[in-house]
């Protein structure tokens, strides 16, 4: 039999039998679809965590209340007991280390915001005028909090856009009095759309000096202090300064944390992506069952068209040419299936995206590639031992059954 001889043969085959092709591959394609959507998922997810701590800059460290003992970075860092709180003195401490630029120390807290009638929670964080050129954020309108001492407690405030919208609507917000609590601040800036990051949606912040948050709190503590480092490649030598820094003031004891951008970002993105390897082994074993699927169909179809495989061999067609065509017709399904999943997994994730626009659910390339040649794989692999089996027909007994 020639190639094209092949190719008609196991085309007319699949197309002799709709419907059992047709569930051949539909088991296929869901295969494949389920190993396109959940990597979408799982490296969507990872870009996203990567992408929201690369937006702080390459030179963060951030200090966190509270010692690590395990010497990594996990999701407990971010949970923390501590013997010592962190302080303002603390953190103008950090500003004597040589390769230390600058620092936001941060106070958080939940209050009222109040204006003309209108009443809603929100958010208030207290920090420095610097936090604007640490976190890279932007201001829509007015400035940011003024160059003042730590300890200054000014009665000014910058809110978020969508604040600024609920708040105020179309007026103009700076230069306007709200009250926080039971302070009142005059709005003196608002920030530009950036949304969620490091826990903190921008667009929903009241943003005030961290001296004003802390007397509205009735604390002396600090949630965390972010500091930037004079370039990159002092990161190092810059953490180990900070941390000479804060052991001298504990009396020897280095009872806080250090966290570097990269470290936070190697952590993500190993568990992240061990993960999305995970789901897409979980997804692979569909397209093993698939497999077992067209093995059995296409054994049931040896069945059915022994006369045709005897008639073929009475032509003068040899077992190598019976077998090349029952390969082959397994491949072209294994390979409609595969197209078929690509297409249902980009469906899916697309509506994974549109649901969710902040997760950027683009399946990798290594998926798709691995989604398509498993299932081809796969289709050959299970395909053998049917076309084995017909190979192996006696034409006299197979023409028998005609």
């Amino acid at each position: 039999m020639s190639p094209a001889d092949t190719l008609r043969f196991a085309g007319r085959a699949a197309f002799a039998y709709p419907l059992r092709t047709a569930l051949m591959v539909l088991a296929m394609a869901i295969g494949v679809a389920a190993v396109v959507v959940l990597t979408a998922l799982g490296d969507g997810a990872r870009r996203y965590v990567i992408g929201e701590f690369a937006s702080l800059g390459a030179n963060l460290v951030i200090v966190l209340p509270g010692r690590n003992e395990t010497g990594g970075v996990n999701a407990g860092s971010f949970i923390t007991n501590t013997p010592r709180d962190l302080t303002l003195a603390d953190a103008s401490a950090l500003l004597r280390a040589p390769l230390v630029s600058r620092i936001a120390p941060l106070s958080v807290g939940n209050s009222e915001i109040a204006v003309g009638g209108r009443l809603r929670e929100t958010m208030v964080l207290g920090t420095t005028a610097d936090y604007l050129a640490v976190r890279h954020l932007a201001l829509a309108e007015g400035r940011f909090l003024p160059q003042e001492s730590l300890g200054h407690a000014s009665a000014v405030a910058v809110i978020g856009g969508t604040l600024k919208r609920e708040l105020f609507g179309n007026e103009a917000a700076v230069g306007r009095m709200i009250r926080v609590g039971d302070t009142r601040l005059r709005v003196v800036g608002v920030m530009a759309a950036s949304g969620q990051g490091l826990g903190f949606n921008t667009d929903e912040l009241v943003i005030v000096p961290v001296a004003t948050a802390q007397a509205m709190f009735n604390t002396n503590t600090l949630f965390r202090i972010m500091v930037e480092v004079r370039g990159r490649d002092a990161l190092a030598a810059a953490q180990r300064q900070m941390e000479d820094i804060l052991r001298s003031r504990r009396e020897g004891e280095l009872d806080v944390t250090l966290i570097t951008q990269d470290a936070v970002l190697g952590t993500f993105d190993r568990i992240l992506g061990a993960l999305t390897l995970a789901v897409a082994g979980i997804a692979a074993i569909s397209l093993a069952v698939a497999g077992i699927l067209v093995m059995n169909v296409m054994l049931v179809a040896v069945t059915q068209r022994t006369g045709e495989i005897g008639l073929l061999k009475a032509l003068g067609a040899t077992g190598g040419d019976i077998r090349r065509a029952f390969l082959v017709e397994a491949a072209l399904l294994s390979l409609a299936g595969a197209l078929a999943g690509y297409g249902l997994g980009q469906l899916g994730a697309w509506g994974i995206r549109l649901a969710y626009p902040v997760l950027p659910a683009w399946p990798p390339d290594w998926a798709v590639a691995a989604g398509l040649g498993t299932a081809l794989l796969t289709g050959l692999l299970f395909g053998v031992l049917p076309a084995r089996r017909a190979a192996r027909l006696d034409p006299v007994q197979a023409l028998a059954k005609r």
